[in-house]
């Protein structure tokens, strides 16, 4: 396992909060990957949890670096971690997922070492039974190539990359911060690669997963999205499309104060639309579809 003194190839990245039996689960699995590995270090920043987990991740400060904040920061938090991260590349991790096996964490590190086109690596993300996760984030024939975006909870991305675009946005707190970052990898000319042999398990842990967070960041923060990249008349039908999609969401899991709350922010915060190439918006049609009302319906039909 890498020793602090040494410099590693690889830094694995990921976040606490309040959710001690996954953070445990995550650990155990790490070091047993690692037990014979110099070239990787792992740091886990705790996001002030009150369950016990500060005091756990004290006790393996021998082979993980901990980060303690002082609050819960959301995404930023992370950013901590990436900051002190030695790696040449950044695997990012949530407290509730974890790589299937070495095999996973040396394709990482040979594809962003031989494929220097490529600026993030997607991971299949998959349950505890294999079954790879339904989502519009990465291909849906499964099949090794280029793809609009990835997974928060297990990709790897270039540190001299993430930081020269500012690491994740932490004013978005939670969610769609993977887009942020998706797009801002692509303008920087870099592609990001879907290897399906990578893969990382994702338990879903349920866990501090509260409804009000899934109705009120994804709308606000898609609608940033939207503003700051998508210029008249496209902007508007697109946000109209997911204030829909929001208030559908909100009346099913009754939060619409909290839809009320995410709306009212996501217009009065100031944005200044940033253009972006034509064969970027081309690159990001799976964005667009999956925040168009026609198109959301048309494929349940």
């Amino acid at each position: 396992m890498n020793t602090k003194t040494q410099t590693p190839k690889l830094s694995i990245v990921f976040l606490n909060y309040n959710r001690l039996s996954e953070t445990r689960y995550t650990l155990a699995i790490l070091q047993r990957l690692l037990e014979n590995r110099q070239d990787i270090e792992v740091i886990a920043v705790d996001n002030a949890s009150t369950d016990g987990t500060q005091a756990f991740l004290q006790t393996q400060l021998d082979w993980v670096t901990v980060l303690l904040m002082d609050s819960n920061t959301g995404i930023a938090g992370y950013n901590e971690g990436f900051k002190i991260a030695r790696g040449e590349y950044i695997l990012v991790l949530d407290d509730d997922s974890h790589p299937s096996d070495n095999q996973t964490l040396d394709r990482l590190i040979q594809c962003l070492d031989t494929r220097k086109e490529v600026g993030v690596v997607a991971c299949r993300i998959e349950d505890i039974e294999g079954k790879p996760a339904r989502t519009w984030h990465l291909p849906t024939n499964d099949e090794p190539g280029t793809s609009m975006a990835f997974v928060g909870c297990g990709f790897a991305i270039r540190r001299e990359l993430f930081e020269a675009i500012g690491w994740y946005p932490s004013e978005f707190f939670l969610y769609q911060n993977e887009i942020e970052v998706a797009i801002q990898v692509m303008r920087a000319g870099y592609r990001i690669h879907y290897d399906p042999n990578c893969r990382v398990v994702h338990r879903q842990a349920p866990i501090g997963r509260t409804n009000w967070r899934r109705v009120f960041y994804p709308t606000r923060n898609t609608i940033w999205l939207i503003r700051r990249y998508y210029p008249f008349p496209i902007a508007a039908y697109l946000i109209a499309s997911r204030l829909f999609m929001g208030f559908f969401r909100a009346l099913q899991s009754w939060e619409i104060r909290s839809y009320y709350q995410a709306v009212k922010e996501a217009f009065a915060t100031p944005i200044k639309l940033q253009r972006l190439p034509a064969p970027l918006y081309k690159q990001l049609t799976t964005f667009r579809r999956q925040n168009s009302v026609f198109h959301q319906l048309l494929g349940r039909l």
